[in-house]
C-alpha cells in the first residue's frame, strides 16, 4: 500500500524510490499500490505506467499528513481518473464527517479511554462512507474496492452496491475474525486499528457474510510500527496491526476447523479472488504456466505464536501467545523454497508484479 512506509507512492519518482528498494531486498514477489489524495490526479497515469495495481484513498484521517484524506472532490475525480486508465480504487472507507466529528466531542468531554475511541469510529461511519464511495464509484465507472471490512453491515452494503451494478470487490481482515472490542480494551495500543475492532455480534455477521460468499478476499492490512509508536496514551498510538504472518493460520484456525470454511475458499479469498480482480498474470491458480507459488500446511500441527517467530522489522502483534491448529511448513516462490520450518531459506529476491492488460479472468489466472 502507498502509505505505512517511507516514501508514500503518490508520484512515479516515490514508486522508482520503493521499487528500487525492494528489489535489494524483498523475499517475496510485490505489487504496489499508488496513492490518491488531492492535488495528485494528474501523476495517476504515470504511476499507471510504472505498473501500480491500482491507487488507495483515505475517507477519513491517514493519521500521516504526507498522506492527507481524499475529500468527495478528490475522489470523484480520481475514480474517473482509474476508471481511464483500467485500473481499481481502493478505499478505507470510513466517514470523515462521523468519526471526527465523534473524535471532537470525546477530546472536549476529556474522553480518551480505549472505549471512547471505539465509541468515536461506529460501524455506522463504515457503512456511510462505503454508500459515499459507491454511489461516486457508479457515477464514474470505476472498479471499486472496500478494503478492510470490518462488519456484516458493512458487507451488506457494498453488496447492495453490486447489485445495482457497481463494480465493487470487499475485503476483510484476519483480526475482525478473530479479535473483539474486549479485546483491544484488554490488549491496549497493540490491537488498535481503525476501523476499530468490533463487538462480538458484529463479528459473528461477519463471518456470517464471509461463510455465505459476500467477502472476495482477506488481507492482512499489515500496518507495523516502531515501539515508540505503539505505547504510550491509546489514543495517540498508530492505529495498525501487524498481522501479516497469522492471516493464514487465523482462516485455517478459526474458519476450517471451527467453522468447516472449505480450503478450497480459504485459496480463493487469499490467492485466486485477488489475483483475477488485480489482472496479476501467472498468481493465484495452480494451473500449467502460471507460477509455482505454494504454501504447504500441516492442518493437524498447533502452533503457538511467540515474539521470536515474527519476521518482521517489529516485532510487534496482538496474536503474541495465540495458538492456533494449521501451521505453514513451507513456502514456496517461483518454485524456490523461501521458508521453512520457521526460517526464511530465499537465495533470490522477489520481482515486481504488475497487472495484465484488461482480460476475461480465465486470461491471466
Amino acid at each position: 500500500m502507498p502509505l505505512n512506509s517511507t516514501p508514500c507512492t503518490v508520484n512515479a519518482r516515490e514508486f522508482d524510490r520503493k521499487r528500487a528498494a525492494l528489489e535489494a531486498a524483498s523475499v517475496t514477489d510485490f505489487g504496489l499500490w499508488g496513492g490518491l489524495i488531492p492535488g495528485n490526479i494528474q501523476e495517476m497515469a504515470e504511476l499507471s505506467d510504472r505498473g501500480v495495481i491500482g491507487f488507495k484513498a483515505f475517507l477519513c484521517d491517514s493519521g500521516l499528513p504526507e498522506f492527507p484524506r481524499a475529500d468527495e472532490e478528490t475522489l470523484f475525480a480520481g475514480l474517473k481518473e482509474a476508471a481511464r486508465l483500467e485500473l481499481p480504487v481502493a478505499v478505507h472507507a470510513e466517514s470523515h464527517e462521523v468519526t471526527g466529528a465523534l473524535t471532537r466531542r470525546m477530546i472536549a468531554e476529556g474522553r480518551r479511554t480505549v472505549k471512547d475511541f471505539l465509541l468515536s469510529r461506529p460501524v455506522a461511519a463504515e457503512v456511510e462512507a462505503i454508500l459515499a464511495a459507491t454511489r461516486l464509484a457508479g457515477e464514474a465507472g470505476a472498479k471499486l474496492h472496500i478494503v478492510h471490512v470490518s462488519s456484516g453491515r458493512g458487507v451488506v452494503a457494498a453488496l447492495e452496491a453490486r447489485s445495482r451494478g457497481v463494480d465493487v470487490s470487499i475485503e476483510t481482515c484476519p483480526h475482525y475474525l478473530f479479535f473483539t472490542e474486549e479485546d483491544v480494551e484488554r490488549l491496549g495500543a497493540v490491537a488498535k486499528c481503525a476501523p476499530p475492532l468490533r463487538n462480538a455480534s458484529d463479528q459473528e455477521d461477519l463471518w456470517t457474510q464471509l461463510l455465505g460468499g459476500g467477502i472476495d478476499m482477506v488481507a492482512s492490512d499489515h500496518s507495523p510500527a516502531p515501539p515508540e509508536m505503539k505505547t504510550g496514551a491509546f489514543w495517540d498510538a498508530w492505529g495498525g496491526i501487524g498481522g501479516v504472518q497469522s492471516t493464514l493460520a487465523v482462516l485455517l484456525d478459526r474458519g476450517f476447523h471451527a467453522r468447516g470454511l472449505p480450503l478450497e475458499t480459504i485459496a480463493a479469498l487469499l490467492a485466486v479472488h485477488p489475483a483475477r480482480r488485480f489482472r496479476i498474470h501467472g498468481k493465484g491458480g495452480l494451473l500449467v504456466g502460471n507460477d509455482a507459488d505454494l504454501a504447504l500446511v500441516d492442518l493437524s500441527a498447533r502452533a503457538t505464536l511467540h515474539q521470536s517467530d515474527l519476521l518482521q522489522r517489529h516485532p510487534i502483534s496482538p496474536y503474541i501467545g495465540r495458538t492456533f491448529q494449521g501451521a505453514v511448513r513451507e513456502t514456496i516462490r517461483r518454485g524456490e523454497t523461501i521458508f521453512k520450518d520457521g526460517a526464511i531459506t530465499a537465495h533470490t529476491v522477489g520481482k515486481l508484479v504488475r497487472p495484465v492488460p484488461n482480460k476475461p479472468s480465465k486470461d491471466y489466472i
